[in-house]
């Protein structure tokens, strides 16, 4: 997202599109782990190395793309514990916007703290922190897609390509990053440019401005080096006269669909916002929201519900302030299809922002880089979806659990202000069987209450707490985490013992 206020002109009447020949199949969420190794598409579903279907549910966590050359946040806290957070709080996925100052020759990241947290990036380049990141990321269950969300530092563009940046660049780094993770299979996607608005155009064929001709260049070309990549496709802002959110818009698809030289290999993603961003037309109908679904069927929603290719709802974000905002996140999230009635059968989705800096959304983490906005993440808690393990291996030499699934549990104090406290809770599956689910206990020493829990369900018996898991952290592949948040009063209560119980 370009995190200033934008301006977009009226939509024209919504145009409700048929669901064509796809039944709405209810996947078993419960399933093996599924998301392994690289992924390809079959119709409007995502499909893992094993040909089971997955769901980006993910988090966009920004700052490569900006003057700090890494991603914010690291001035205040360790990037594990913050990729710890973002899986415990049931994402699977990462976005992560960069510009393309990061492949410069020895780009240099500003902004993290070395003070007892991120030693091992201590004297990296951007480049090498980014690697960090995915490595821990992968480690911890979780995808990542990478945004190229600018040319450079400056600012958004319209165009994919600028002065100082041509196309020839664009695409010169795009398969350099293309390269740079081949074999790694953490890294599914690369978005290729965001948000192209005017004068930028689908289907119109002047080759300085067709959106769709540069992504099949731009795509063909990422494929080229690695064939086993996704290769998501954002819309633009104006088509035949209607006008939405700066890349939103890919009503052309229906006339001019993208061509790439790999088959199964193409996810369109549309962006879209709330009036804390810009006010809209449709935000003052009478029949809002009622009004949304036809607006997002004529502009995105159509290629999923006619089985076109899968649609990846890259940004959506709000302050969640204003009334009119809660009600369009609570029709957009239905809009998205639940995980508990249609499992994998969904829209995949990435919500902006993790970040709690971004002006005209803020994020999932409140300002002080700790504190969850708990209200703005329980909107998101009927979309979201299980993450990603390697595999389900039977007992062998060397199981520590002799063919029964073990875990350990680490408790962390987030922030304690004397009066209050919230803590995590880090469960880390420690065998070789998947873990089904879990439970944590531990016993203050003190009169410490749970006062709110996240991510799992509680009961307190006087100091004692068992906190078990909720429907979608449950599973956890070996070696994979998951995990819980809670906050607490009083404070000043120190770090109990805890006991992880699987099964």
């Amino acid at each position: 997202m370009f995190r200033t206020l934008r301006r977009a002109l009226c939509v024209a009447a919504a145009l409700l599109l048929p669901l064509a020949g796809v039944q709405s199949a209810r996947a078993d969420v419960t399933a093996e782990a599924a998301g392994a190794g690289y992924w390809h598409t079959s119709g409007r579903q995502i499909l893992d190395a094993a040909g089971q279907p997955v769901r980006i549910a993910g988090i966009n966590w920004f700052g490569f793309e900006t003057a700090n050359r890494v991603a914010h946040g690291l001035w205040t806290r360790d990037y594990k514990s913050m990729i710890d957070q973002i899986r415990s709080l049931g994402y699977n996925t990462l976005r992560m916007p960069y510009s393309d100052d990061i492949l410069k020759p020895g780009a240099m990241p500003d902004g993290i703290t070395f003070d007892g947290k991120n030693t091992d990036l201590r004297g990296l380049t951007s480049l090498q922190v980014l690697d960090k990141i995915v490595a821990y990321a992968g480690q911890s269950g979780l995808k990542v897609v990478l945004d190229r969300h600018r040319p450079d530092a400056a600012g958004q563009s319209a165009l994919w390509y600028t002065a100082s940046v041509p196309e020839s660049t664009w695409i010169t780094n795009l398969k350099a990053l293309a390269a740079r993770y081949k074999g790694n299979s953490t890294v599914i996607g690369i978005d290729l440019h965001n948000e192209p608005h005017d004068p930028a155009c689908w289907g119109c064929g002047d080759t300085s401005r067709d959106w769709r001709l540069a992504a099949e260049r731009a795509g063909n070309a990422v494929l080229s080096v690695n064939p086993e990549l996704l290769i998501m496709v954002e819309g633009v802002q104006s088509f035949n006269g209607t006008n939405i959110w700066w890349g939103g818009n890919l009503a052309g698809v229906a006339q001019y669909p993208v061509r790439l030289d790999v088959p199964n290999r193409l996810v369109y993603s549309a962006h879209d916002y709330a009036t804390s961003v810009a006010d809209q037309s449709w935000f003052t109908d009478p029949s809002f929201p009622a009004n949304m679904p036809g607006i997002w069927d004529k502009h995105w929603g159509y290629i999923f519900k006619q089985n076109i290719a899968p649609v990846w709802l890259g940004e959506f974000g709000t302050t969640l302030k204003p009334s009119v905002d809660q009600k369009w996140l609570a029709e957009l999230v239905k809009y998205l299809r639940s995980t508990s009635a249609y499992g994998t059968d969904s829209f995949h989705w990435t919500f902006w922002s993790w970040n709690p800096n971004s002006g005209d959304t803020g994020g999932i983490l409140k300002d002080d880089w700790q504190t969850v906005d708990t209200a703005k993440d329980a909107y998101l808690a009927p979309i979201k979806a299980p993450g990603f393990g390697s595999g389900t291996p039977g007992p062998g030499p060397g199981d520590p659990g002799n063919g029964t699934p073990t875990c350990t549990a680490a408790y962390t104090v987030g922030s304690d202000w004397g009066g209050g406290f919230n803590a995590e809770v880090k469960v880390t599956n420690t065998g070789t069987l998947p873990l089904k689910s879990w439970k944590v206990t531990w016993t203050w020493s003190g009169s410490q209450k749970v006062t709110n829990m996240w991510n799992a369900t509680h009961t307190q018996t006087g100091a004692t707490v068992t906190a078990v898991n909720a429907a979608h952290n449950g599973t956890v592949a070996p070696g994979g985490s998951a995990g819980f948040g809670f906050g607490g009063a009083p404070g000043g209560g120190g770090v109990p013992a805890v006991t992880c119980t699987a099964t």
